[in-house]
């Protein structure tokens, strides 16, 4: 089994090991749980420090793409294959699905054209 090291501050790994010795467990037990949670998908979602830059991000997303629609449906569709292409190979979407989720269908198609 492969061995990673992370560095923490005396503070966190004093109440990790704590934590981990109350559960009889070892540190290594105690946080490959944690580990796989983050690491699989279909677990639940883990909160980083880009969770506030990434909400703007997807809005100012949102408002362009609102806009493409209604310039050049042509512009929107490209932009949008872009983008599917972009989170693919960055594992963000599955690579099989065709659509991002939450994007309006209205966007995208025959529907967008007739704007």
């Amino acid at each position: 089994m492969p061995i990673i090291t992370v560095r923490l501050d005396e503070e966190l790994h004093r109440r990790v090991k704590i934590r981990a010795a109350g559960a009889q467990l070892s540190i290594s037990e105690f946080l490959r749980p944690a580990i796989e949670d983050l690491a699989f998908p279909g677990g639940r979602y883990a909160y980083t420090g880009q969770d506030e830059i990434l909400g703007v991000a997807i809005q100012t997303y949102a408002l362009l793409a609102e806009m493409a629609a209604e310039q050049s449906p042509a512009i929107l569709e490209r932009a949008l294959a872009a983008s599917r292409s972009m989170l693919r190979d960055r594992g963000l979407i599955d690579p099989l699905s065709e659509t991002l989720s939450g994007m309006r269908p209205a966007l995208v198609g025959n529907e967008a054209g007739a704007r």
